[in-house]
């Protein structure tokens, strides 16, 4: 009844067929993992970006060219850590009979009139430091919160910048 070519055929066709279902398990494979490194990328940029200190969302001081900018979480008036450090230097420059200009920024997001209020809490936060570290209030002149404009973060813009004239 069968022949040794029906036996031989049968054994070919399973060789097609597996290899038919390797080939296809391949490709399936490969799409999977592409598609799940193509996702990874955008999460893996975000996860970790290269931001300065001002970017995050939560206090710290930095001191630039004599400016020292205190940045302040979202909707927050707390000084970061190291604020006394930082104002070292603004410190001995008022000692030496110059004044400390405290400026208040904000950001444009959310409404005007609580960014300006807020702005100004954050002022008198740098204000009330610079007098816990002996400066005379008469030594200190506040300016107006102004918003911030042109380049840079929301991050950027909640800080208040102390300098000396």
């Amino acid at each position: 009844m069968f022949s040794s070519d029906d036996d031989n055929q049968g054994v070919v066709l399973g060789v097609v067929f597996g290899v038919i279902a390797l080939v296809i398990g391949l490709v399936i494979g490969v799409a999977i993992y592409k598609t799940n490194m193509d996702a990874a990328k955008p999460v893996a940029a975000l996860a970790a970006p290269a931001m300065p200190a001002a970017e995050a969302d939560s206090a710290s001081v930095k001191v630039e060219n004599g400016v020292v900018k205190f940045y302040f979480a979202t909707a927050k008036s707390d000084l970061a850590a190291g604020g006394n450090e930082a104002l070292a230097e603004i410190i001995k420059a008022v000692a030496e009979g110059k004044k400390a200009v405290v400026s208040g920024f904000h950001d444009a997001t959310g409404d005007l009139a609580k960014n300006e209020e807020l702005a100004k809490l954050r002022a008198f936060a740098v204000r009330d430091a610079l007098k816990a570290l002996g400066v005379a209030e008469d030594k200190v002149e506040l300016k107006k919160p102004e918003a911030m404009t042109g380049t840079g973060s929301n991050a950027q813009a909640r800080r208040v910048e102390v300098s000396v004239q």
